[in-house]
């Protein structure tokens, strides 16, 4: 069993930046595989971005490329989110999420983790 908590959500201006953290417990961090989604009120999960298992590939939604930089470190058992040049609509619950096991063209698909933290709120005012 995986637990995952995340942390660092907040309330922010246009422009600002915020760092999103993941804290694993459970079995063999270093063996999962780390992505992040958001949701905001009214709309569905989407995914943000994944990392793989030793960091070394990451892949991100378009609409957060070049702004956001997933990250881990598997000594703390620990995955982040950077995200930069907040926009209004990054507003929305920002999510955890590992799976073991995942074929390449699934990590976009919210359905094909296992493992979710409760979420941390992000707010970017105009």
């Amino acid at each position: 069993q995986v637990q995952l908590v995340e942390s660092g959500g907040g309330l922010v201006q246009t422009g600002d930046s915020l760092r999103l953290s993941c804290a694993a417990s459970g079995r063999a961090f270093s063996s999962l595989r780390m992505g992040w989604f958001r949701q905001a009120p009214g709309k569905e999960r989407e995914f943000v971005a994944h990392i793989s298992q030793n960091g070394i590939s990451t892949i991100y939604a378009d609409s957060v490329k070049g702004r956001f930089t997933i990250s881990r470190d598997n000594a703390k058992n620990t995955v982040y989110l950077q995200m930069n040049s907040l926009k209004p609509e990054d507003t929305a619950a920002y999510f955890c999420a590992a799976v073991y096991l995942l074929r390449n063209n699934q990590y976009a698909d919210s359905k094909a983790y296992n493992y979710w933290g409760q979420g941390t709120q992000v707010t970017v005012s105009s």
